[in-house]
């Protein structure tokens, strides 16, 4: 692995000296920290509250559409288009606009999530093909968005501190917490009034489309102009990054470290290119692919078509779904203690690979266990499934520059939905020998 040279510790200490000077030649460390932890968290619940809010709504799309299968068909259609995006950013990653690109990924967000509740008051909560076809192209849309957001957030925060990617992806499990509970407490409270499968559709949505024009407030006002956001970035354009550029102008800062380090020499500027990060990083690409390859294998399409019939009733995949998304919430935030965090990148991949155990486990539970069992085997695949990301994550960006940092979030997160994809493909083989 290719560690920080001479010229990007001298790099460093010119970071460290215009800082010292703006702040009276003290060495302090530049403020709101803090806050930007508790930004990184909402934006991650905002990245996936969109798919999270339709993840939670199968019980709603089963009603509409019990015959086309929407539990398996929406996932399939939404993350080739988020895979598609990720790639094309992926590989033009050096030269994207992030705040541009985030900006954008947010308002598709929004519109999308607006635009699912036009459709259902326009066909008066029916169903129907023509419906259907309409809801998956809202979901196509979500996929861009996406594509547009996740590669582009981890990028910015992978040359920051680990505490930002560890509150990202900790809000990125947050959303399937969040969503979950409203969306219990939505269906509690309309259960037994008149439609009231649609009314608590439609007011969970109402709240999803709202928090998604927080996230667009946040991003675009709040972040860039924090200090400590400020002097990661100003760090990341000394070293070369260009993708910077346009938040640092939004946070009021001046792009003098990049004249700086033309000055220091080009050397400075040399980054190791996609594929040797590529190559140097494998393992880690296999373990993020092996933990959601397994994991969207079984959710939600097992858990909501073949767990059988329970006392819980109509309830029974709704609260699966909801243990997975808390448990998969407190896995992200066992590593914040860092005795409790795995640094190996060998003993990351071997649990990892030993998850597929669970394979079995959920088949045999299917077919001869009780829902006490179902429930525990979905906590623990949620658990182990957020402990083992934070872990991954935060250990790939160690010891590279700025760009290489960039360059290698942007990677992570579109192997991460190649793993998703092709765990969405292979739910589909929970069916053969169903009849369909």
């Amino acid at each position: 692995m290719a560690f920080a040279d001479e010229s990007g510790r001298s790099s460093q200490k010119v970071m460290d000296m215009t800082f010292a000077q703006g702040s009276g030649g003290t060495m302090d460390k530049p403020g709101g920290h803090k806050m930007a932890m508790v930004i990184c968290w909402l934006l991650g619940n905002g990245c996936l509250l969109a798919w999270n809010s339709m993840l939670t709504m199968q019980d709603y799309y089963e009603y509409l559409f019990p015959d086309y299968h929407p539990a398996r068909v929406i996932s399939i259609v939404y993350f080739p288009f988020a895979l598609a995006t990720t790639a094309i950013f992926a590989y033009h990653e050096a030269k994207a606009n992030t705040r541009k690109r985030i900006l954008i990924g947010f308002n598709l967000f929004f519109i999308s999530s607006l635009a699912i509740i036009i459709l259902d008051v326009a066909t008066s909560g029916g169903g129907g093909l023509g419906k259907y076809i309409g809801l998956c192209l809202i979901v196509a849309i979500v996929g861009i968005a996406e594509g547009y957001v996740e590669g582009g957030m981890f990028g910015d925060l992978s040359f920051m501190c680990p505490e930002f990617v560890q509150s990202y992806l900790g809000g990125m499990a947050a959303s399937g917490a969040l969503t979950s509970s409203i969306r219990l407490i939505t269906k509690a409270v309309f259960d037994n009034t008149n439609n009231g499968l649609r009314k608590g559709a439609m007011v969970f949505l109402s709240i999803t489309t709202f928090f998604m024009l927080v996230c667009v407030f946040l991003y675009a006002m709040v972040f860039a102009k924090l200090p400590i956001v400020k002097y990661y970035r100003s760090k990341a354009a000394s070293e070369g990054s260009k993708t910077v550029i346009a938040d640092l102008i939004a946070g009021g800062t001046e792009t003098q470290q990049s004249k700086l380090a033309d000055e220091e020499g080009h050397k400075q500027l040399e980054r190791l290119t996609t594929k040797q990060l590529l190559v140097q990083n494998i393992d880690i690409i296999v373990t993020v692919i092996l933990i959601y390859a397994l994991t969207l294998s079984i959710l939600p399409g097992f858990l909501a078509e073949d767990t059988g019939k329970h006392s819980l009733g109509t309830w029974y995949a709704v609260v699966l779904i909801a243990m997975y998304n808390f448990l998969d919430l407190i896995g992200r935030y066992i590593p914040v203690i860092d005795a409790l965090r795995i640094k190996s990148r060998k003993v990351i991949l071997g649990a990892t690979v030993s998850r597929f155990l669970l394979i079995p486990c959920f088949y045999f539970t299917a077919k001869y266990g009780t829902q006490g069992w179902m429930i525990f085997l979905t906590s623990f695949l949620g658990l182990s499934n957020g402990y083992l990301t934070v872990c991954a994550f935060t250990a790939a960006p160690q010891g590279y520059k700025g760009p290489e940092q960039n360059a290698l979030g942007n990677l992570l997160a579109l192997f991460l939905l190649v793993g998703i994809t092709l765990g969405v493909t292979l739910d589909w083989m929970w069916l053969i020998g169903k009849g369909w």
